[in-house]
Order: structure tokens, then sequence, then C-alpha cells
């Protein structure tokens, strides 16, 4: 279907799977302006209708509010997400070009929509009739009356234009600063073409820069002659760091990884002025709502209940973490001056992942790539449905083909209702894309979720199934060779398919709800991180882990280092994730133009009692911090900590019960399914999990995993 032949635009569709290819540039620039016009006039007719029945004093009932919201909403959010989604996967010059131009529209649509008294007050009657709602309903308008409050309906005059002129500007500038950081990792490269220059590197990694360099231009380049070209995209960064023995190469690399977008290269793309102002206007945004800083914006619709709490739970994990980082860089030095190596008295950050798998193949015998064999895409996707299906009773098929995708790349699946359901059994649940390799020219980093479709039903009483979007960034195949992944991206993969399982297997048939929607975003992460336990559960990383060209199963030897080496390091990966989730804490409570300190003195001021090597002179974290400046973290990158306490926990139940006890497994994964999963946003998390567990949480689990306590 393409948007010449059909009878409504593509893009203004607004239910059904995309037609991607027909969501071109062109389309965006067209027809957007078309969809938030012909919204602006339901709005309009909506809002008339319920300030006569208001005046009238007629009494306001769900489907003469919520619904027909939730149905101008869903148009949007589908339109808009589809460009957003392709802006991320498909990026390029023209269609960012057209995301930019349309952005404002669409952000003042929202304000419209979120700053309507007449709305506002008939959502207010129908609080009055609370009594009436069922808990769903209670949560949804909760969440609706806070959303609009937060959203500036409040407001009046000049300090509503003002909020509504800053909401517009930090949309531009997030989606900029993204921008930059994309084209920050794709400028750089280094062509390589002595062999001397690669010495030490694997061979899916010399295949790797081998093939960058072909697509570059370096028709003759190989795997063993090169040339090979280096990036800054982390499927090469990352290994180039943990295997070059060319130390002044990883300094190279390492340099320029964490001045991305810092304008220290003397490029344009400089994102310290986007920090600074994205900081000013949040400053500024939570004094007009009547909070003291964005923190306490960003804290109002989450599960931890104070600026403090999070302090609390950060502090605990920094005191457990940081002696035992200390002992982790000593054992690195230790094992840097056995090798005679000359930095054994001067570590530096780009010596880190180099010594780190130096001292881990000594402790445990483990060559992370030498398991990259066992792991190619096709057997960890067998394995991981394979586990869906014990703990959750679900089927996953492969249903290429009968899906529009965006890339040639791209999978699709559908989900089903297993065996165990009985007369059940084969019922669609939901779907999904899968999108699994890197493509550093169009396509950013990182992995993430997103939804496509969300559970509901249509006006007719028709149930609409939910689809996500499972995106990664992992190694792509090479020639014949299929993507033989690092066990790092099998968690990834577990993690995200996590986050997909809350939103397709949800029960809540009402939107806002439904799966992820109405989750506060400090227990969002709990099913993705409960997920990554499953990586070291012996049947489920024994029944995946096979040799992609012989069928051998992994050696039971490397399956005990697996797990032997689960913690190695773990003091210094804690006291990472809690670096970064002080540091927007305090840029988002502590720091204003005024302070008298720059957003990165903060930081360095932080990273003295949360690093155990001090950042270097070029180090512009801060320029390349997505989640926080172009992403929904700002002021919640604390929640991945918050919400692992949660997993921890929760997995903590299949421990008790014990892994081997496929019976109460079984029983115990449909609880999850029942409660965790199907759930969503229906309850307080607080109540999800006791439904679950029994109890409210607890982090001994989390720092017993987190190998920061003896066992």
């Amino acid at each position: 279907m393409s948007s010449s032949t059909a009878t409504v635009p593509e893009i203004l569709r607004g239910e059904g799977l995309p037609a991607f290819e027909a969501i071109t540039p062109g389309a965006v620039s067209a027809h957007i302006p078309e969809l938030i016009a012909q919204l602006e006039d339901e709005l309009s007719q909506l809002e008339q209708h319920l300030q006569q029945a208001l005046a009238s004093g007629q009494a306001l009932d769900w489907s003469a509010v919520i619904d027909p919201l939730q149905r101008l909403g869903e148009r949007l959010r589908w339109s808009w997400g589809v460009v957003s989604h392709l802006n991320g996967v498909c990026n390029s010059p023209e269609l960012r070009e057209a995301h930019a131009a349309q952005q404002a529209a669409v952000v003042r649509f929202g304000n419209r929509a979120g700053q309507s008294q007449v709305i506002y007050r008939a959502l207010q009657q129908l609080e009055q009739q609370a009594a009436q709602l069922d808990p769903t309903q209670r949560r949804i308008l909760e969440a609706e009356l806070r959303d609009m409050q937060l959203r500036g309906v409040g407001l009046t005059g000049s300090e509503q234009e003002a909020f509504n002129t800053a909401s517009q500007e930090l949309a531009e500038l997030s989606t900029r600063f993204g921008n930059q950081v994309l084209d920050a990792t794709n400028g750089w490269t280094l062509l390589l073409s002595d062999p001397a220059e690669v010495e030490g590197l694997p061979a899916s990694l010399l295949d790797q820069l081998a093939q960058a360099a072909r697509e570059a231009g370096h028709a003759t380049a190989s795997a063993e002659a090169g040339p090979w070209l280096l990036g800054l995209d982390m499927p090469r960064y990352a290994p180039f760091l943990k295997y070059s023995c060319r130390r002044e190469l990883r300094e190279r690399l390492y340099r320029a990884h964490v001045s991305r977008a810092s304008g220290r290269d003397g490029s344009e793309l400089n994102n310290w002025p986007l920090i600074e102002r994205i900081l000013e206007l949040r400053g500024e945004q939570a004094k007009r709502l009547g909070y003291a800083n964005w923190a306490e914006v960003s804290l109002a619709a989450k599960m931890a209940d104070s600026e403090a709490a999070v302090e609390a739970l950060l502090e605990e994990l920094r005191a457990a973490a940081l002696p035992v980082a200390q002992q982790e860089l000593e054992a690195l030095r230790a094992c840097a001056e056995r090798h005679g190596a000359a930095e054994a008295a001067n570590l530096q950050p780009w010596d880190v992942s180099f010594w780190a798998e130096k001292l881990r193949q000594e402790c445990f015998d483990l060559n992370s790539e030498a398991l990259r064999p066992y792991f190619p895409l096709p057997r960890v996707l067998e394995g991981l449905f394979s586990l869906c299906n014990r703990l959750f009773g679900i089927r996953i098929e492969a249903a290429d083909g009968s899906a529009p995708v965006w890339h040639k790349d791209v999978r699709y699946f559908r989900i089903l209702e297993g065996e165990q359901a009985g007369e059940r059994a084969g019922e669609p649940l939901a779907a999904f894309y899968l999108d699994p390799y890197s493509r550093p020219g169009s396509k950013r980093g990182g992995a993430w979720m997103d939804e496509c479709l969300v559970r509901s039903r249509r006006p007719d009483g028709t149930p609409v199934l939910p689809v996500a979007y499972l995106i990664c960034n992992q190694s792509p195949p090479v020639g014949d060779t299929p993507s033989l992944m690092t066990f790092e991206e099998v968690e990834t993969l577990f993690h995200e398919f996590g986050h997909g399982l809350q939103h397709m297997l949800t029960t809540v048939e009402r939107p806002q709800a439904a799966g992820i929607n109405g989750v506060e975003w400090d227990a969002v992460e709990l099913p993705s991180q409960f997920m990554e336990n499953w990586c070291y559960d012996r049947a489920t990383l024994l029944g995946m882990a096979r040799h992609w060209q012989s069928g051998e199963p992994l050696p039971e030897e490397e399956f005990a280092k697996l797990q032997a080496a689960r913690t190695f390091m773990g003091g210094s990966a804690t006291l990472r994730q809690v670096h970064f989730a002080l540091v927007d804490l305090r840029l988002h409570s502590q720091w204003h133009p005024g302070c008298g300190l720059s957003p990165e003195q903060l930081r360095r001021q932080i990273a003295a009692t949360t690093t155990v090597l001090a950042p270097i002179d070029d180090d512009a974290f801060l320029c390349s911090f997505g989640h926080i400046f172009a992403g929904g973290y700002a002021a919640g990158y604390y929640s991945y900590k918050w919400a692992e306490v949660l997993s921890a926990d929760a997995f903590g139940a299949f421990e008790e019960v014990g892994l081997e006890n496929e019976e109460q497994i079984r029983a115990t994964g449909r609880r999850f399914r029942d409660t965790v999963l199907s759930l969503g946003g229906s309850r307080d998390p607080k109540q999800v999990f006791e439904a679950f567990r029994g109890r409210q949480p607890s982090s001994e689990a989390l720092i017993r995993h987190s190998g920061l306590v003896a066992v």
C-alpha cells in the first residue's frame, strides 16, 4: 500500500500495522499538519460538548470524557509515533528535517489538550463520582488529573504562554541533542592498515572492521589483510577497548568516544550549550508548576516518595560498591604488573576493559570472544522463546512476510497462548517486530522497546492486540556467518524482551493502563531486568547455547565459569550506575545558572565519591548522556537501580522454590505473568509487587546478586 493509492494517507490512518514505506519525509510534511488540524477540530467539538454538559449540570460519565480523549490521543500517538520510530531506526537528513519541522505543532497540540480548562473541570467532576469507578479507572483518572497539572493546566495568561514556549523549545533541544550525538558518533572513523595496529583483536571484530571498511569504499578490505575501519558505535568500540594490545589506539578511541558532541574536535557538534539551556528551562518549568526543581516534578509521577528516598537507596549502593570497586581496580593493577605492563603504575580509563578481560580470563579461564560461536541469534531466540513458554505458557512463532517492515533485516513474530491454556491454546495474544543489528549510519545506538499498537477495544468491541518494536544494536552477520552474539548482547536481548512481555501480555483493556502505560517510571524496568537473570539459569542457558556450526552444546565448564564470573567487576558496574544516577538527580535538583558551577563541574564533584578513576580532562560524558537530555530519564536515571531492587527480589521468588523444581518454577512464572506482566499500570506498583511476592521488596537480593556482600 502506498500513499498514492490509499483512500486515507497512510500517516493519517491511526490504526493497524503501519505501511512504513509510505511514511516518507514528504508524507510527514504533507499530512502531519492535516492530522493536527483534524485533531484541533475534534478537540474543540469535545470541549464544546463538555462545556454544555457542565453548564447544564448534566452528570458526565467515563464514555463522555475519558474515551473520546483517549481516541484523540491515540491517533496522534500512532501517527507521530511511527514518524519518531522511523527517525530512530531509519534516520536520514530528509526525515530528520521533516520531523523537526512538525515537532512544534505536535507539542502545541499536546499543550492545548493538556491545558484545557473544560476537560480539567470535566475530569474533576468525574473524580467526585470515583466511588462508581473500578480501581483501574480510578488510577487512570488520577493520572490524567496529575498529568494535566504537570502540563500547566493551572497556569494562566503570560505564565502559561511562557510554559508552552519552553515546552516547545525543550522538545526541539532534545531532538537536536540526540541528532548531534548520532552525527558525532558517525563522524569519527580511523582507518587501520598496518597488521600491528590490530594486534589482539578477535576474528569477529576483524570481520566487522573489514566489512565497515568495504562499506566505506575500500572494496578489497579483508579481515586478514585489512584495511580495517574503526568507529565509535558500540559493536566496534567496546570490543576494541577490551582486546586491542595497542594502548595508544585504545586511548585515541576512548578520548574520541567520551568527548563526542562536545565541540572539542573543532566541529559544530557541541551539546554543552544545549545541556545548560535544557537544565535552565526545566528549572523554570518546575517553578511555574509550583515545584522547587525538576527532580520534584519528575518524582511526582514515580514510585519513589522523595529525593531523600532516592538518595538513601543510591547511598546504600554507593557505600557497598565503593570499597569493592577500589579492590577491583587494585586487582587490575596487579594483573597489569604481572604482565610487565608499563601502565601498571598509572592505569587510565582506556586500560580498564583491557585488563579486566585479561584478569577475567586468568580468574575464570573465560574468553568471552570464544563464547560467541555458541550464541548465534537464531538459537538464542529459540532459547528465549522456550523460556517464555516454560514460565508464562505462551508460544512464539515467526510470521516473517505477513507484516510490513522498515528494513530487510527486521523480523516479525506472533505470540499465542500455549498448550497449557487448554481450550484457548493457539489464541492470538500479541506480536512484535525485532530489529536486531547495528546500522551506525541510520540507526541510533542502544537498545529499546517501544509500542506499535496498544491493547484496547475498538468502539465496535473487537479487540486490538498489542504489537511491540524491539530494537537492538548487536553485531550484524558477516558474509555467511550469522550474528554471533556476545553474552552481553544476549543479556540485552532478554532485557528488551522483558519490556516487550509487559507490553504484550497485559490483560488490561483500557489502553491508558495497559502494558507499560501508567506504570511508574521507576518500576517499569522490573520485567526487563528480571529477564536478564535467566541468562544465568542452567536450563535456559544450556538449552540455547549451541555452536552455530557443529551444534555442540556449550561445555558444562564454560557455563560454570559464566556463573562464577557473574559478579566480576560488580562493584565497578554498580558504582558506575550510581554515578550516572546521582549526576542526573543533582543536575535536576541542585544545579541552576547562578549556582557558581557548570554542569560538568557539578558532575566532577560527584565523581570524587562515585568513581575510582577520576574522569579525564577530555571526558565530556554529559554531552552524550542521551537518557536524560534526549530521552525520558530526566531526574529518573535512578529508576534502573530502583527497579533492580524489585527485579532481583522477584527473581528471588524463583530461587526460593528451587530453579530445578520445574513444577514450582512454572507455577511461579504463571503468577508473575498474572501480576507483573498482566496488571500493567492498572494498580500501584507496590500492590502489584505484593500480589506477586506476598510482601514489599527488599534490597538484599540485589546486593547479593551484585556480589557486594559475601553470600
